[in-house]
């Protein structure tokens, strides 16, 4: 763990060079939800290639930037798209981004993936907020020795996605004029989709959506002392008794279409949150 953190270090550095102001908060755009980095003023974009020990994302609509500047009157650093642990990296190295962006200042992270959806109150299109999760991905990038300057042996996850943000998110979306659902969501390894008994499981254990990302995120930034914020855009419906195959295609459209709504709602939050 040493190790990583001299990996830490380096990633940024590298970025400090090109983007010296401290940010405040960090920001994971998934897929099909990258546009909201055009939105970024003063904008320094460093891909994830060119950073020390970062991934570079192989999946569809993830453009593999880092973009450092202003959102709404805050010093933001915007993931544009994320790599995976389907892709064939470790948990740290997917999540290392995460501890980049906390050592380059930021004290919050808000993160936003694309999900199916398994409870029949919700539909495809929904924009929802995390409220919990279940980490069914069979790994954890905390697993190994600590090191505890960059959190605690046993990090306490009795409030994984931050209260207080929550919130203030259902207060921008109502504002914004639509309704922000709450969402459990399980994670899991991926990349093939589920079957429908498993579909049926995991609404039986709770979950009303499901994914292949951000837990692993949330742990990483819970970790290291951050407050998180998790949005979902529900992208296909996962209904056991009534499964069709998802197509990547459609599931680009209907992020793209809750586009609006989200940057609504992450430009409206980061506008009201406050200042620590």
């Amino acid at each position: 763990m040493s190790d990583l953190h001299t990996r830490i270090q380096e990633a940024a550095a590298f970025v400090r060079e090109r983007a010296p102001e401290p940010i405040e908060f960090g920001v994971i755009l998934g897929t099909g939800l990258g546009e909201l980095a055009d939105r970024v003023d003063h904008a320094a974009t460093i891909p994830f290639a060119d950073i020390p020990h970062v991934p570079h994302s192989t999946a569809i609509s993830h453009a593999g930037n880092l973009i450092i500047g202003e959102l709404e009157g805050r010093r933001v650093a915007v993931m544009q798209g994320r790599a995976h642990y389907y892709e064939g990296y470790s948990m740290q190295e997917i999540t290392l981004p995460v501890r980049v962006m906390k050592a380059l200042g930021a004290h919050s992270l808000i993160m936003s993936n694309a999900v199916g959806g398994m409870n029949p109150k919700h539909a495809p299109g929904d924009v929802g907020v995390i409220i919990d999760h279940i980490n069914l991905m069979g790994d954890n990038p905390l697993i190994g020795p600590n090191d505890d300057r960059l959190g605690p042996r046993f990090p306490d996850m009795s409030e994984p996605y931050d209260r207080a943000y929550i919130e203030l998110a259902d207060e921008v979306a109502m504002a914004a004029g639509f309704r922000l659902r709450h969402f459990v969501y399980a994670a899991v390894a991926g990349p093939n989709l589920e079957t429908a008994a498993e579909y049926r499981f995991l609404r039986q254990i709770g979950a009303d959506t499901v994914g292949m990302s951000s837990v692993p995120e949330n742990l990483v930034a819970v970790h290291g002392g951050m407050r998180v914020l998790g949005i979902s855009v529900i992208t296909d419906a996962c209904f056991p008794d009534n499964l069709h195959p998802a197509r990547v295609e459609d599931i680009l459209r209907t992020a793209a279409s809750a586009q609006p709504r989200l940057e609504a709602l992450v430009t409206g939050f980061l506008r009201r949150a406050p200042r620590d």
